[in-house]
Order: structure tokens, then C-alpha cells, then sequence
């Protein structure tokens, strides 16, 4: 992959590159829907990447050539979002470098050939990685020495500002962190981040990516509905976020949350609550070894996931729910050991499992039978976020 990408930045831009750079994917393991409401998660970086061959310019220009997509064009010069830059690759671009000017760092322009093994539309957050990998570069070429999480907070920057998405810091800040990590993200203050040593393979479990053959497209109205329902139940306190809003009153004024808000959202608030209360759990047990009960707080994410935050069947949804025929499927194959569960946003997508190590070949293999196609992607934690691979200068 590396070799390959490097021989491609000299075929298109005529010299070899002077660094190779790298970020990786993500996934989550506890924290469902819980970033956007101020709470808590634990997620992984996982050792798919994206990759980019880069040799710096000094005219403030960038040329980027990813895979499967024509070269993008742009100078630094303008530094505010574009409009007919929106949902482009040039956004992201563009927004990464206002975000190192914002904070008193003139972006150097640049050449560079990108290729990524993260699954596009997987939930292990292949526009992350890409915009942790333009911040990596940009700290780079620029002596920065930016920390981790604010690379994360200017990915996120570029992808609410300049590429017109809606995001949380979840994402980047994984990428950007590398490992297992624990992000607290508490309203009104800085996102407060701690690694977590923990290699799943020596405790005899294998973590599996299950892609459930299910497309994200139409169905960003079902994604919508979850901070939007939850909006309305923190809005009857006067808060904006269901973290400043106290449980206790919560479920003192069920009645009237209820009437104001609906059932499904109340349904949702009360599985954020427990499900922030499953992450510190999840935490503690994994800093202890307690593999058993790590899995616990799993399952329970799980089924909360389905009967309360309910972002397993799209709405209307009868003759085709792939995802709970793929969390089915793999809970019957698994048997009570290890766990499995929804990632990401629901609806669609994959799901997670984590699978002994001793039925792993098994498991994989009746897996991609039971779901037709090739589904699971065995994956292991990656120790580093956005990092420099090789220097050739």
C-alpha cells in the first residue's frame, strides 16, 4: 500500500514525496448516541488507514489526488468556507487550513496522493480519518505541534463549517487519539480525554466489524430524529443537551416530558442516562482486565440500543432489517460468549462483535454465509492517532 502510493505521487507529480503520513479509523465500543448530548463514550482507533504521499509547496497551493477521485485544486489564500465547496473534499481542505490560521498558524500549501482500507459508509469513520490525516500534515509542515484533540477539534471545524455536516468531536478526536480512549464530552467545558491500555487479543477475543449489506442513503431523517427528540426533552428544562438537564428531575416530571416531547424521545433520554452510567462501567472493567464484565455493559448498550434509543429498524422499515438480522444472527452464533452490538449511528451500516479467538475462523466464515456477502472484517486497536510514517528529507 505504501510503496504503491508513493510510486503514484511520483507518476502524477513528477518527484517523490518528502513524507508519508497516516490516521486511522475508529470504532465505538460503549457510548451510543451520547457524544451530541455533552456525555460520555468509549471508543478505538482500529488499524485500517488513510494514507497520504505528500511534498510540500511554497506557493500556498494545494493539489490532492485521492483514489477513485479526479485531483482537487485549491489555494489557501481564502481562507472562509466556500459555498460551492460544501460536501467537497476542497471544503475539507480548505476548512483544516483556516482552522491552523485561526489559532495563529499560517497553513503551508501542498502535493499529495491519498488512499485509505477504512470501509466508506462502515461507521469506522472514514471522513475522520481523512480530515485527522489534512491536520496531521498541516502540523507537520507547519511545526505546529499542535495536541491531539485539537487536531480532532479542527477536523471537526472543517466538516460542520466548510463541508456542511453536523458533527460531533467523536470521530476526530478517536482518530486523532489513537488506542482505547475515553472522551468525556461535558458541556461548557474542554473535552477531557484518557487513554486506556487494553489489547483485546491477549485477553483471547478478536474484534469483528460486521457489515450488515444495509446503505446509509435515505435515511438521514431517522439519524435527524435522535438529537432533535432529545432537543425537545432538554428544551422543557430550559437546557440544550440532556447532560445539564438532572436526571432526577427528569424522571420527577415524567408525566409532563412525556406530554410536551413524546414517548420515543423520553424512550431515548432514559437510555442516554443509563447508557453514560454503561460507559463508566465499561471503563472501569476494561482498566481492570474484567473482560466479563466489559461485555455486560456491551450487551446492555445493545438492547438499549434497540428497545429504547430504537436506531436498529429504519422507520417503516418491515420486510427489510438488516441490522437486526445481523445482530440476531451473530448473537445465536456467539452463544453468551463475548458480545455483540450496533456502532456508530444505527439504522444501517455495522455492527460490532467481539468474538473468541478460537471460534474466530468459524464464527467469520457462517457469518458471510448467513449475510451473503463478505462481511466481516477482523480488526485489531490501533496504539497511534494521526502520525508521520516517513520522513524523507
Amino acid at each position: 500500500m505504501y510503496e504503491n502510493l508513493k510510486n503514484r505521487f511520483s507518476e502524477v507529480f513528477g518527484e517523490k514525496p518528502a513524507f508519508l503520513f497516516s490516521a486511522p479509523g475508529r470504532t465505538e465500543l460503549c457510548g451510543n448516541h451520547t457524544d451530541h448530548q455533552g456525555g460520555v463514550v468509549l471508543a478505538a482507533a482500529i488499524n485500517l488507514e488513510t494514507v497520504a504521499a505528500v511534498r510540500p509547496r511554497e506557493d500556498g497551493k494545494v493539489r490532492l489526488l485521492s483514489e477513485g477521485y479526479p485531483m482537487c485544486e485549491l489555494s489557501l489564500d481564502v481562507l472562509e468556507p466556500q459555498e460551492a465547496e460544501r460536501g467537497s473534499t476542497k471544503g475539507l481542505i480548505r476548512g483544516v487550513a483556516s482552522g491552523f490560521s485561526a489559532r495563529g498558524v499560517p497553513p503551508v500549501g501542498f502535493d499529495a496522493c491519498v488512499c485509505s482500507n477504512v470501509l466508506t459508509g462502515s461507521g469506522l469513520s472514514s471522513s475522520a480519518a481523512f480530515e485527522v490525516l489534512l491536520g496531521t500534515v498541516q502540523n507537520h509542515l507547519t511545526g505546529a505541534g499542535l495536541p491531539a484533540l485539537e487536531i480532532a477539534r479542527i477536523g471537526q471545524l472543517a466538516e460542520n463549517r466548510f463541508f456542511g455536516k453536523p458533527s460531533g468531536l467523536l470521530d476526530q478526536a478517536a482518530s486523532a487519539s489513537g488506542g482505547v480512549v475515553f472522551l468525556d464530552f461535558a458541556p461548557g467545558q474542554e473535552t477531557r480525554s484518557e487513554r486506556i491500555a487494553m489489547n483485546f487479543e491477549d485477553y483471547g477475543y478478536s474484534l469483528v466489524v460486521i457489515d450488515s449489506g444495509a446503505d446509509h442513503a435515505d435515511l438521514t431523517a431517522d439519524y435527524a430524529a435522535i438529537p432533535a427528540e432529545l432537543a425537545e426533552v432538554s428544551a422543557f428544562f430550559g437546557k440544550k443537551v440532556l447532560r445539564e438537564v438532572n436526571e432526577e428531575d427528569f424522571y420527577a416530571r415524567l408525566p409532563e416530558v412525556r406530554a410536551a416531547a413524546g414517548d420515543r424521545a423520553v424512550l431515548r433520554a432514559m437510555h442516554v442516562y443509563d447508557e453514560n452510567r454503561r460507559v463508566l462501567l465499561a471503563k472501569a472493567a476494561l482498566k481492570t482486565g474484567d473482560l466479563n464484565g466489559f461485555f455486560r455493559q456491551l450487551r446492555a448498550s445493545g438492547r438499549s440500543s434497540q428497545l429504547l434509543l430504537q436506531n436498529i429498524i429504519p422507520a417503516g422499515a418491515t420486510r427489510m432489517q438488516a441490522l437486526s438480522y445481523a445482530l440476531a444472527c451473530a448473537e445465536r452464533l456467539l452463544d453468551g460468549e463475548g458480545t455483540c452490538r450496533v456502532q456508530g449511528g444505527g439504522f444501517a451500516g455495522t455492527i460490532l462483535a467481539f468474538v473468541p479467538l478460537d471460534r474466530l475462523d468459524s464464527f467469520c466464515a457462517e457469518m458471510n454465509r448467513l449475510l451473503d456477502l463478505h462481511a466481516c472484517h477482523v480488526l485489531t486497536v490501533r496504539g497511534e492517532g494521526g502520525v508521520l510514517l516517513e520522513d524523507q528529507t
